[in-house]
């Protein structure tokens, strides 16, 4: 059987998964984009549908006024006993906790923290019920960095005995994180990561006949690397083990697909799979030692794929977002809103902006492919100085670009901003505005292109932004680039709306091949830049 990595494109950092059944469930890190980890649903955990969002309300997640790249790290999903518990770190609120579900598309309880340090936490039921917390530390006194151990009660969270194990320290890789526990037979294995997520993560794993210890690393090591190598798949760590119904194993792991010389990423990091099957000495032995591809050949028997395909265009017709939708920070309820009769969603013009950490009326989606279509249509008309709405492409609060309607001696005047760090360019850009607009932006390896599409007319390229800037190497931080609706007053106050009446994202060539006309009566304006399912509802934001 053959499949395509990655399994979920895009910014799913950090996969955890867990099987019930013959369903298998998985989460990702979500860090300062609201609601707080998703969670998916897949049969062959290849194709996943996701299906929920583990931290839906602000009582779960309060992200306001955090910095990007803060926020949630690195969840574990498992299941125990008829109840899934997803436990993580908010390294900007109460550290350590965990959060339960009967169902896993929610909704989950209020978070129960867990005393004890450290990031990457995960739980481990043994064989006689007790159950353990385990993370990597970096604790004050004079224990070592690497991963600790210790009894949790799983009712209140909390920890039992007179204080923390030391298990094992790694291979040497800076940042020991990532810990999962798992029995197999007598033995208990520690999986982790290491050597940090750059270039030289990895994952590796030791073994103990004693959930205490002590754990004796695999001579082998790493079981995952593909560090030094010219690979496309790279920076390959943070895996997670899983044992199918049919008694094979697999990993999921983070790895990431650089472009451009030298090498960025800006898609973030993804989520992978790989085969795993045990030597004869009981280790772990990942895709028989070979690189993991981004097509890969598996001689394994796995469930034929037949869930629905997402649509292209979102035309707003239910009172509820799609799950691909996510708010940066928190987005209280009276910032925006669904009319799902006239099929529009509207935005309020709020104080907050893309340079900040405030409140700001952004709702955004994940770009997962290199090569992809992105359109909206909306009316907007500006009523003050510093009131814009448009189309728009976020890393972070210093790295992003978006082509905007505002006002400019009391006109209505399309605008393309682009941001790097300190340095600002804008311009207006000479095309008629109407009460409605359509905008464009087409995503290539290296680039962004933004078009305005006048109506009956052509459309015409407004401005462009190298996806290098927009990268992790250029940008910094643990996520990835996100396009999206936007409206801001500027730090004023607004009664304005801006009003979306569809949004449509399509990679190139799929799901189903899309009009490619555009691209031989595509105009460019001249301007000194030119080198260069379950849905989550609105009071639920509140």
């Amino acid at each position: 059987m053959q499949y395509t990595n990655p399994v979920l494109p895009g910014f799913y950092p950090d996969p955890s998964v867990c099987r019930v059944g013959s369903d298998f469930y998985l989460v990702t890190s979500t860090f300062e984009w609201f609601p707080g980890v998703p969670i998916f649903h897949s049969e062959d955990l290849i194709h996943w549908s996701q299906i929920g969002h583990c931290l839906t309300r602000k009582e779960q997640l309060n992200l306001e006024g955090i910095k990007s790249s803060g926020g949630i790290y690195a969840p574990t999903i498992r299941y125990h006993e008829g109840l899934f518990y997803m436990v993580t770190t908010n390294t900007t609120g109460i550290g350590n906790f965990f959060v339960t579900a009967t169902d896993p598309a929610g909704e989950w309880s209020n978070p129960i923290p867990v005393a004890q340090g450290g990031i990457d936490p995960s739980l481990f039921w043994d064989s006689d019920g007790r159950a353990y917390f385990v993370s990597n530390s970096l604790l004050e006194g004079d224990l070592e960095q690497g991963i600790y151990l210790r009894e949790i009660d799983t009712e209140t969270g909390r920890l039992l005995g007179r204080g923390p194990t030391f298990l094992w320290k790694g291979t040497g890789g800076k940042f020991p994180e990532a810990p999962h526990l798992y029995r197999r037979g007598d033995w208990y294995y520690l999986l982790i990561a290491e050597g940090g997520t750059e270039l030289t993560h990895r994952v590796s794993i030791a073994r103990s006949r004693n959930v205490f210890g002590p754990y004796e690393s695999y001579e082998e090591n790493p079981i995952l690397s593909h560090a030094g190598s010219m690979h496309p798949v790279q920076s390959t760590g943070h895996g997670d083990l899983v044992e199918d119904s049919a008694g094979n194993w697999w990993i999921v792991f983070l790895g990431v697909r650089h472009v451009g010389y030298p090498l960025v990423h800006h898609l973030g990091r993804e989520t992978y799979l790989a085969p795993v099957s045990w030597n004869e000495k009981g280790w772990p032995i990942v895709n028989d030692e070979e690189y993991v591809d981004l097509k890969m050949t598996v001689d394994r028997p796995l469930r034929s794929y037949s869930g629905p395909e997402t649509p292209v265009r979102d035309k707003f017709l239910n009172d509820t977002l799609r799950l691909c939708w996510n708010f940066r920070r928190n987005l209280s309820g009276e910032a925006w809103s669904v009319d799902p009769r006239a099929g529009e969603l509207s935005l309020h013009c709020l104080p907050g902006n893309l340079d900040g950490t405030d409140e700001t009326a952004l709702i955004a989606r994940r770009l997962q492919h290199f090569e992809a279509r992105v359109e909206l249509e909306f009316e907007f008309s500006p009523k003050a100085n510093g009131e814009e709405a448009g189309l728009v492409a976020v890393m972070n609060e210093k790295h992003h670009c978006e082509i905007l309607v505002t006002l400019r001696n009391h006109e209505s005047v399309l605008l393309f901003r682009k941001r790097c760090g300190s340095l600002v360019n804008e311009y207006q850009v000479e095309i008629p505005v109407s009460r409605t607009n359509r905008l464009r932006l087409s995503a290539k390896e290296e680039t962004l292109y933004f078009y305005a599409i006048p109506e009956g007319g052509n459309p015409i390229q407004a401005g462009m932004m190298e996806t290098r800037l927009l990268s992790t190497e250029v940008a910094g931080g643990f996520t990835g680039l996100y396009v999206g609706m936007y409206a801001s007053s500027n730090g004023n106050k607004s009664h304005n709306n801006a009003i979306f009446h569809w949004f449509d994202y399509e990679p190139a060539g799929g799901p189903r091949e899309w009009d490619r006309s555009f691209v031989s009566t595509e105009q460019t304006l001249n301007h000194s830049d030119d080198e260069n399912s379950l849905l989550f509802q609105p009071s639920s934001m509140s």
